[in-house]
């Protein structure tokens, strides 16, 4: 314990979490006395180890820097609430705050946005670190501390460096987290200093996993080798803005303007637009007339952006690259998604808005997100904020939640802020509009726990960084590469180049302390405006009654009618990226007529009202149509909507594919009565995916098999599950194909990264053919065990089959024991020694499984990937109701816990509650929270 402490450090849990905290301490008791083999050459850990870094909650304790008294109030959870009387020593002390329950968390994530990975865990992470440097994520969040950030973000950002360090002063890794202990045992890694800088790089790793369209961009070109323009267009089909409502609904742009606006004539175009359109103000170099691209990158004059067996390996070595990140910084794209939905006072019980919110993310150890308040004792000029919500640990401010005045919250708006560029490389430059450029250039060094360091050096063309200089593959693009004939020649191949938002310096860190403190739509638009990266739906409420929507973000316009969906030749001026759309045209709505406003990743606006390319790979819509039929069913009932009907929302578990497939599953006639059996189970199910349904579990077999004999049979190598191997048609066909053109191969994705992956993508593909018995996609060929399949019903006969012998093998022939739950389970794991770490680490840090309701794209988006199993990889990351009537009665809850210490009562103390949908009181006026409060700690300057 460092210096001038005055009480224990010993953390006394609130009355609820007495009984779990025993069995926990029971735990730690049997686990230390055991030899951790593996870890320390026969090295035992003692309780006082393992509880050696738990926070001191109670007391008083002195810090430098601090110019009053700042105090902390947990509840019963954990949870803190931090009252002080000045700004600096509010963010100092929620970096003292935050560095207590989660700081081990924090260094990882600094070391992964910085490339530093190997300085921790050592030669296994230098492949990653090579591909982070050549992002060079904390070049740029350098660049926006020095340049882009206002006075008082960076007056914040050094006061919660400051609480963070004044944590760390005088402790050594063992008092700091259980992880350090093992790291400690195996080299000499010690914990530097936290800088603002380390802040301000989060978000963009953040960005990464909301990064937009960048995978279907690689999966579309993959597919070309096995599939013709028409298949890929089949697998991605057109956004059904007739069946499936936009975001925003009222108001359109007005061309005369060039803004957005409520009362704007909606549909003013400049011209002829699609959603494929090039947005005004762009033009095409010489005035030729660009091509008219479609979903899957053909161009109508017979030409192709690319075609190629050598991209496929190209990109097929970037997409092992992206598998190999952190899971913390995401499932690489794949059903990443979220809700958010606000409803005015005109519907709800309380006659003041309600506002909901579930992101989606990647389930990790600790939580992404960390819950606190953030209370100046008086607001005033010096001290502006009273605020509280979800933050990132390791960040100042809050993110997402409320202040006194208004509550927000946020969802992946999906806009294309990526594209791929292929290069033409040229000795020490690379090709542009007939001349070689030459490359910017830096070395970077890769330092590696126990052992020595690596160079590398990083090449960016005008167009970004060459992720291909990162991956074998990455470099033989050239020879096989069917490209226009108007491309360069091949020599010794083309590279790869990244643009993306992210890469450029902007402001999102100001966006978050100007939305803490905004007290009106007004000062929350102008916060927006600074929220560049990522791009987020953000839906607004306020104690006035006022609900609205704004689309920000720093969106690219492209020139060619190029839609960002295929990779583009970067040798070509043509396809630059033409101006960023004007933030005044970026569309938004404000006490929409309606009464609600609903976000779940669906289109933001029909695409005959806008004239700009947002993207072409929205998500279809499944879960936002779902939440607006709750809504207005119960407004159409005659009823009001309470906070408990939103909860209830949240845990919707319908399945929309389930109601278009199952009345075609029950006409099929099956003979074989084990089948049969299975199949009787459809016949009552009210198609919802709760844990213990039998039905829920068999019907999402059958749809997982339907997809593997339609679709997932037929695609690349490069986008099924590895180590999957099959015989496979050697030519560009869906149909069978002789024996003397098979060839056989093998998978080569993660079981959580491949396609089919079972979302709402999959739903509008299979709607599209579901009413053609004889299309294509439902023909199979003949297998030694299996006859063809010549029609949709043969095909869905044996996924019923396969179903029922897949479920037997599972969980046994008594269909009475099967339950959805079973299959599908979340595991909650440390995403560090928690994945890669010896078994008896992983046990000690990993927790889980719990059998979950829900599924694929349904509101409750307990994603599972129907390709590689039926395990959750993507959850609601947190839930969270605002009640804008009386705060107090908002309510909230976390993936796992307030505390990243293994064996802290607060480690996942909050899991059993959200899995079971519950939601915590959430309080948030002073007396309400002293009411609340178990553990106090006070904080005084010197």
């Amino acid at each position: 314990m460092p210096p001038n402490t005055t009480a224990s450090s010993g953390q006394k849990p609130g009355k609820s979490g007495r009984k779990k905290g025993r069995r926990a301490r029971l735990l730690v008791i049997v686990l230390v006395l055991a030899i951790v083999g593996g870890v320390g050459y026969g090295t035992y850990w003692s309780v006082s180890t393992v509880r050696a870094s738990f926070p001191q909650t109670t007391g008083s304790i002195s810090l430098d820097g601090l110019s009053g008294r700042v105090d902390v109030k947990r509840d019963g959870y954990g949870i803190p609430q931090i009252y002080a009387s000045s700004d600096e020593d509010l963010f100092m002390a929620q970096g003292y705050v935050q560095a207590q329950d989660r700081f081990y968390e924090m260094d990882v994530r600094r070391h992964m946005t910085s490339g530093r990975l190997s300085e921790m865990f050592g030669k296994s992470q230098v492949k990653t670190d090579e591909f982070l440097r050549t992002l060079g994520w904390d070049r740029v969040a350098r660049e926006e501390y020095d340049t882009k950030l206002s006075a008082s973000t960076k007056k914040y950002l050094q006061a919660y460096a400051k609480g963070v360090n004044a944590y760390l002063k005088g402790r050594a890794g063992k008092d700091i987290s259980l992880e350090y202990a093992a790291l400690g045992l195996t080299n000499d890694y010690k914990p530097e200093a936290w800088t603002p800088v380390d802040s301000v790089a989060w978000l963009k790793a953040m960005a990464w996993d909301l990064r937009g369209n960048m995978q279907d961009e690689i999966d579309r070109s993959l597919m070309a080798s096995r599939l013709g323009p028409k298949q890929i267009a089949d697998l991605y089909p057109d956004y059904p803005y007739s069946r499936n409502k936009a975001i925003v609904q009222e108001g359109g742009y007005d061309a005369l303007t060039g803004t957005y606006g409520p009362g704007a004539a909606t549909g003013t175009q400049t011209g002829t637009q699609t959603s494929q359109s090039t947005a005004p103000g762009t033009t095409t170099p010489n005035g030729t007339t660009p091509d008219t691209t479609t979903s899957n990158g053909t161009t109508q004059n017979g030409t192709t952006t690319q075609d190629s067996a050598g991209l496929q390996s190209q990109l097929a070595g970037l997409h092992r690259v992206l598998d190999n990140m952190p899971t913390a910084v995401g499932v690489n794209g794949h059903g990443i998604g979220s809700n958010s939905w606000v409803v005015a006072g005109s519907h709800t019980i309380t006659g003041k808005p309600l506002l909901a919110n579930d992101p989606h993310l990647s389930a990790s150890l600790p939580s992404v997100w960390y819950q606190m308040g953030l209370h100046c004792t008086k607001v005033s000029s010096t001290c502006q904020y009273d605020v509280a919500g979800y933050t990132f640990a390791g960040m100042p401010g809050v993110v997402i939640g409320h202040n006194q005045n208004i509550a927000w919250g946020m969802t992946n708006s999906g806009v294309d802020v990526t594209d791929l560029y292929l290069e033409k490389l040229s000795g020490e430059g690379y090709l542009y509009d007939g001349k070689v450029k030459p490359f910017t250039s830096r070395t970077e060094t890769i330092k590696v726990a126990g052992g020595g360091s690596k160079k590398i050096v990083v090449r960016e063309t005008n167009n970004g960084p060459l992720l291909s200089d990162r991956d074998d593959e990455l470099v033989k693009v050239g020879k096989k590469a069917g490209v226009t004939a108007s491309a360069p020649d091949r020599g010794d191949g083309y590279g790869i180049a990244l643009r993306w938002t992210a890469l450029e310096p902007g402001n999102s860190m100001d966006a978050v302390f100007e939305i803490d403190k905004a007290s009106n739509w007004t000062e929350f638009r102008k916060g927006a405006r600074s929220f560049d990266v990522p791009s987020q739906n953000l839906i607004y409420a306020d104690t006035e009654g006022h609900i609205g929507y704004q689309l920000p973000g720093k969106i690219p316009t492209r020139t060619a009618n190029d839609t960002g969906s295929l990779p583009a030749p970067g040798w070509d001026s043509k396809y630059r990226w033409g101006k960023y759309i004007p933030q005044d045209a970026l569309p938004y709505e404000f006490d929409p007529k309606r009464g609600y406003i609903v976000t779940a990743n669906q289109a933001v606006v029909d695409q005959d009202k806008y004239p700009y390319t947002l993207t072409t790979d929205w998500g279809y819509g499944t879960r936002s149509q779902r939440i607006t039929s709750l809504i207005e069913s119960k407004i159409k009932g005659g009823g009001k909507i309470s906070t408990d009907d939103m909860r209830q929302m949240q845990l919707d578990n319908s399945s929309e594919i389930a109601r278009l497939l199952v009345p075609k599953l029950l006409k099929i006639d099956v003979s074989d009565p084990y089948v049969r059996e299975a199949q009787k189970l459809l016949e009552s199910w009210d198609y919802t995916q709760d844990s213990d349904s039998a039905a829920a579990a068999y019907f999402n077999s059958v749809w997982r098999n339907i997809l593997k004999l339609a679709f997932g049979n037929k695609l690349p190598k490069e986008l099924r599950v590895k180590g999957q191997c099959l015989w496979v048609d050697s030519i560009n066909t869906t149909g069978p194909a002789d024996a003397d053109q098979k060839v056989r191969e093998c998978g080569q994705r993660d079981a959580d990264q491949a396609q089919p992956d079972g979302g709402d993508r999959w739903f509008e593909v299979v709607r599209n053919i579901i009413d053609d018995q004889d299309n294509d996609w439902w023909h199979t060929p003949k297998t030694r065990t299996q006859p063809a399949a010549k029609t949709r019903d043969e095909l869905f006969a044996r996924a019923l089959r396969d179903a029922r012998w897949e479920l037997t093998a599972k969980m046994g022939k008594d269909i009475d024991s099967w339950s959805w739950g079973r299959l599908h389970r979340l595991f909650l794991k440390n995403q560090t020694l928690g994945t890669s770490g010896p078994r008896v680490l992983q046990y000690m840090l990993n927790r889980g499984p719990w059998e979950i309701d829900g599924g694929e794209a349904t509101v409750n988006a307990t994603g599972w990937n129907a390709a590689g199993g039926y395990s959750a990889v993507w959850v609601p990351s947190m839930r969270m109701v605002v009640n804008l009537d009386d705060l107090d009665k908002s309510k909230w809850i976390n993936l796992s816990g307030a505390s990243g210490h293994a064996y802290s009562a607060h480690y996942t103390d909050q899991t059993d509650k959200w899995a079971k949908g519950e939601l915590l009181p959430w309080r948030f006026s002073e007396g309400a929270v002293g009411k609340n409060t178990t553990d106090t700690l006070v904080l005084n300057k010197p």
